[in-house]
């Protein structure tokens, strides 16, 4: 059989599935990246002759799948949060990117060292990888659509924080990139990854994502006063506003991911109510969930293939304290001091790092750019934290945050839709 047709006919049948699924799901204990990866798994062990979902076999294949859906989600997540931006109501979401992020990475960095065995700069580059919590998967605990009113302290924590750390966890991609073997004095390399890595790349990010979404939004809601832009240009000019923002800060040696959702949410910040903003954000949902179908099903034909294989107890050890241990005990103790959230709306935030797409590509970008030690055993790692946190997270969404909008006298997300479906109907 061709592959070719044997890919389009599984795509096609996946990408009915999204369509589908998360509405059907809403009220189970069951989220659809779960079903996604068993499909895969299943349709790797036909005799259909699949190329390997190996990722060190297409490392640039990887690479650029899934930094084109991240950048494509950090654009939905940024145009859906409602909440202007301000040190003080984004405390929370900062905490556990500036805070929680650090200290997940410096546990992490001693697991993996101590005990799982990897040498420093690998135990630095899986730790920069698992640390950030993931906009692509993490739907069900976050806001919901520009307008729709869903924002509370816990959807808006995960939210934030899922767009910001998925910019600001490169630098420890080059902290892993500066600590290999290398001509120069190990004291020139830290000193140089401080300047260029840690303060020009993450103060250029920010400039230009916020110059970006100034111009942009000039371009999208001034111009048209002038010069009229269909309906249907709409989900174009939120792809225009993820690629400019993302390649010209690339180009600047920026980092792009935080330019990206920066120039997202600086863009919902200009004329708030405007119906453009539910319209871009519509159409880079769909486009999100078409990659994360592609990248789901190539997850599931990588286990089936192999990918945990290399995996130890150890190294199985280090993803079960990430999610278990260290991310919840660490939320904790960040958001300890915090006056916008109960006992309960912490531990939920505390519990939900969903890791995911952005783990994929930082290391595969990391290990495309240096010579890192076991790579094999990094890939399982990071595979078998990924599957945990999808299944244990999957699972538990909408039971958990179903409870705590009960708690808090709010609708649950299927009631909301009932609601909705009803209205639409009269």
């Amino acid at each position: 059989m061709s592959f070719y047709n044997v890919a389009l006919v599984l795509v096609g049948i996946a990408i009915l599935g999204v369509a589908w699924l998360p509405s059907l799901l809403e009220k189970f204990p069951l989220s659809y990246p779960i079903l996604y990866i068993a499909l895969g798994a299943g349709v790797y062990t036909l005799p259909l002759d699949l190329p390997h979902a190996d990722p060190l076999e297409y490392p640039k294949l990887v690479t650029h799948l899934s930094e084109l859906c991240v950048i494509v989600a950090l654009t939905g997540t940024g145009l859906k949060i409602d909440r202007p931006f301000a040190l003080r109501t984004w405390r929370n979401p900062l905490l556990l990117v500036l805070v929680l992020m650090v200290l997940t990475i410096a546990g992490l960095t001693a697991a993996g060292w101590g005990l799982a065995g990897l040498g420093l700069a690998s135990a630095v580059l899986l730790a920069a990888a698992l640390a950030p919590t993931d906009p692509v998967l993490a739907g069900d605990v976050q806001v919901g659509d520009p307008g729709e009113g869903r924002e509370d302290n816990v959807r808006f924590a995960l939210t934030g924080e899922a767009g910001l750390n998925d910019g600001l966890a490169f630098p420890f991609v080059y902290l892993a990139l500066a600590l290999l073997p290398a001509a120069e004095p190990l004291s020139e390399r830290i000193l140089h990854w401080g300047g260029l890595d840690v303060l020009y790349r993450t103060a250029s990010g920010i400039f230009l994502g916020w110059l970006s979404g100034r111009l942009l939004a000039y371009l999208i809601f001034n111009l048209p006063k002038r010069v009229s832009i269909k309906a249907s240009a709409y989900g174009f000019v939120a792809l225009a506003v993820t690629l400019t923002s993302y390649g010209v800060t690339e180009l600047l040696h920026g980092y792009g991911f935080l330019a990206v959702f920066v120039a997202a949410v600086t863009l919902r910040g200009h004329e708030r109510k405007h119906e453009y903003h539910r319209q871009m954000h519509a159409f880079t949902d769909q486009l999100e969930r078409l990659l994360i179908v592609i990248i789901l099903l190539l997850f599931g034909g990588a286990i089936t293939g192999g990918l945990l294989a290399p995996l130890t107890w150890s190294g199985a050890a280090v993803g079960l304290l990430l999610v278990l241990v260290l991310r919840p005990l660490g939320g904790m103790l960040t958001l300890l001091g915090s006056k916008r959230t109960n006992w309960a709306e912490r531990s939920v935030i505390s519990f939900f790092g969903i890791r995911g797409i952005g783990s994929v590509f930082y290391l595969a970008y990391g290990l495309e750019k240096g010579a890192f030690s076991q790579p094999r055993q990094l890939w399982a790692i990071l595979g078998f934290t990924m599957l945990l946190s999808i299944v244990l997270h999957g699972v538990l969404a909408t039971p958990v945050m179903n409870w705590l909008d009960r708690r808090h006298g709010r609708k649950t997300g299927a009631e909301l839709s009932e609601v909705s479906e009803e209205e639409e109907g009269s």
